[in-house]
């Protein structure tokens, strides 16, 4: 199952996969609200999901299908390249990550690592966690808790504190409340600088 909001990528990749005789798309999403409606309803062997989609997004997405539906296999397939969405995918529940970059071999490969329920990371960027655990580096939004991390991308590109409550299901009080923490925890004082951090450590894609 493919789930990217641009219909014209999720044909690309439906023909790249389904150039493996083992592979066949059977179901598509535009959206995490979409795909956690539809899925129950497939049940695919592994669902490939962006990251940076209106609404909920992916991060969010996964969260709440890996809560309904304890064995889906999740492949996050996405344009963001920093460290700190892979973490966080992955301790959603994402078996897999890899950048939209990588050759289509790769992704194949990928995909039947995780139909099989092994975990598999985009080769560049397991490097790059692997030299941020050993040297201690670490980017300044990572001590953000989920679900400030949540609402810290929703307010990078530019969502109100009312549209963020309604698409996260939170009250316009609660999405206040991780907003003061965020300002606090970051020494941000607006939305404008929080958007600012986001782009200046990779989080925000064109």
């Amino acid at each position: 199952m493919l789930v990217d909001d641009h219909a014209v990528v999720r044909m690309g990749f439906r023909l790249l996969l389904e150039s493996d005789p083992q592979v066949q798309v059977c179901a598509e999403a535009d959206s995490g609200e979409a795909a956690l409606r539809l899925y129950p309803d497939v049940v695919p062997d592994v669902l490939v999901m962006d990251v940076s989609m209106p609404g909920m997004g992916g991060i969010e997405a996964v969260s709440r299908l890996v809560a309904k539906n304890p064995a889906v296999r999740i492949l996050v397939l996405s344009a963001h390249e920093d460290t700190v969405h892979p973490k966080r995918l992955l301790k959603a529940g994402a078996l897999g990550y890899l950048s939209k970059r990588t050759a289509g071999e790769e992704l194949l490969k990928a995909l039947h690592q995780v139909a099989e329920g092994r975990n598999y990371i985009d080769p560049v960027l397991a490097q790059q966690l692997a030299v941020q655990q050993f040297s201690g580096e670490q980017n300044p939004v990572e001590v953000l808790s989920e679900r400030e991390f949540e609402v810290f991308m929703q307010l990078a590109r530019g969502q109100s504190v009312n549209k963020i409550a309604e698409t996260l299901f939170l009250s316009p009080r609660t999405v206040g409340t991780h907003l003061y923490n965020i300002k606090q925890k970051l020494g941000a004082d607006n939305a404008a600088e929080i958007a600012l951090i986001a782009m200046r450590n990779g989080l925000l894609t064109p």
